[in-house]
């Protein structure tokens, strides 16, 4: 683990990282080892947490173990998901239970973990701005720390050859559903607050889930589990066409590699943007795990003869909501393939309605004269997750997880984390700290790039076939 020498308000640092989320707290610590690179990461929450109101008993992440922060780099790292369990004597225990994908309140375990343990993570800082100072040639970092309660308790400013924004994603609301979330008469909830408002919507008369994804279905079956049969009273809709299952085959899976990423980077704009919209079953459908145990709970509850008091209607929009008598929700909804109204009236519902990119434009005031946008004014981002700048600004900002537009599916997905900090590293760094595989897929992406890459053999030493009784 480096230890940082001692900085002055003045010096130039190498790199500063706004917010740690997952990705940038891969970018921590696959820097953490590399000598002379002197990095900080600010974050405006008083330590690390991951999703928390939706580490729901027995929920797993969507990925294997081996996507981690740091093992698909670098598998000696000291801060590998392996090395979390060695340290907490939970490694034997861990290999008999074979178990490939671990829990989500597991793996936001092993973050915390490796957060308490960086030197080079400051929580409770806010950042406010950065900007481009081009008489030092460097970006000018302006944060707040906060003290225990979250008030302001100093400022700083913190100059810097790099940045790299991870500031994630926020939940999404949609439009017709945010005066409801912002008036608390009627429990309306995003399901990122699930847990935290659990008990009174077990207590509802009737929820409605909406929203058709993976975190719909969680909570969907969450609140299930936890209702007396026959009297469940329990709407789940969404938009999606069906209740569908996420594309998890391996041939599939491949659209989460390297090399599909490089390949999407280079389409055409208007292509891109096609693909995006095209391509949620690869990320937005529901774990066939969890459609399953939605099933055999509902299979369960028919034993007796009855049905659950459930419906389940997918291809379902909000129009317009309101509140009753201020003790009920009203929802209006239309039936996309029917071109049908119908209204539904409810005690609580959960907005499982995803979560979107964060707006960076308040963050990045003072560089939007340098910064270069594509047609649909979105920030341009190139090969190397770097914002395209003016020539005049010699430094970097880098990107985590904003750029699904340039970059695909992909940049949100936990499984490619590593990969992209060690991409950043080898490019700010101007060496390679971490080689990174020439090829990551047996799937042929485009024709304009001639024949796929092979790797050259591995030539092993010729062994002396051992002889009979010897």
């Amino acid at each position: 683990m480096n230890t940082p020498a001692p900085h002055t308000p003045d010096a130039r640092r190498d790199l500063v990282g706004i917010g740690i989320g997952p990705f940038n707290l891969s970018l921590a610590a696959l820097a953490d080892p590399l000598t002379g690179l002197d990095a900080v990461f600010y974050d405006q929450r008083p330590d690390f947490r991951w999703h928390p109101g939706l580490l729901i008993d027995g929920v797993r992440v969507q990925v294997p173990f081996l996507a981690d922060l740091v093992t698909l780099v670098d598998p000696a790292s000291p801060w590998t998901f392996l090395n979390h369990l060695r340290a907490r004597e939970r490694l034997f225990p861990f290999y008999f239970a074979e178990r490939f994908h671990i829990e989500r309140a597991e793996y936001d375990a092993y973050c915390r973990w490796v957060a308490e343990n960086l030197p080079a993570l400051r929580f409770h800082h806010q950042v406010d701005a950065v900007r481009w100072n081009p008489e030092r040639d460097l970006f000018e970092v302006d944060y707040t720390q906060l003290d225990a309660d979250g008030e302001a308790e100093a400022l700083g400013r913190t100059y810097t050859r790099n940045v790299v924004l991870g500031v994630g994603t926020e939940p999404h609301v949609p439009d017709p559903l945010r005066p409801l979330v912002e008036d608390p008469a009627v429990p309306v909830v995003h399901a990122a607050d699930y847990l935290r408002h659990r008990d009174t919507l077990l207590a509802a008369g009737h929820v409605t889930v909406i929203g058709t994804g993976q975190s719909g279905a969680e909570v969907f079956l969450d609140l299930l589990r936890h209702r007396p049969a026959g009297r469940e009273r329990l709407h789940w809709l969404g938009r999606t066409e069906a209740l569908a299952p996420m594309e998890y085959s391996k041939l599939g899976l491949e659209h989460f590699t390297p090399d599909y990423t490089r390949y999407f980077h280079g389409l055409a704009e208007p292509v891109r943007d096609r693909l995006v919209a095209a391509q949620w079953q690869l990320h937005k459908g529901i774990d066939a795990d969890t459609t399953a145990a939605i099933h055999d709970e509902l299979y369960r509850r028919t034993l007796d003869g009855g049905w659950p008091d459930t419906t389940l209607t997918p291809g379902v929009h909000v129009r317009t909501a309101g509140r009753i008598a201020a003790t009920q929700v009203e929802l209006h909804l239309e039936h996309e393939q029917q071109k049908t109204r119908s209204r539904l009236t409810t005690d609580a519902v959960v907005l499982a309605t995803g979560h979107r990119e964060r707006p960076l434009g308040r963050l990045l005031a003072g560089l939007d004269p340098y910064m270069r946008r594509d047609s649909s004014e979105r920030p341009r981002v190139d090969d190397r997750h770097r914002l395209v700048l003016d020539p005049s600004v010699t430094g970097s900002v880098y990107v985590q997880n904003a750029e699904t537009h340039t970059h695909g599916v992909g940049t949100p997905d936990l499984g490619l984390a590593a990969w992209r900090s060690a991409t950043i590293l080898n490019d700010l760094t101007g060496r390679e700290p971490y080689p990174l595989p020439a090829r990551t897929a047996f799937t042929t992406f485009g024709l304009d790039g001639g024949l796929p890459q092979i790797p050259s053999a591995r030539h092993h030493r010729a062994l002396t076939p051992l002889v009979d009784g010897v």
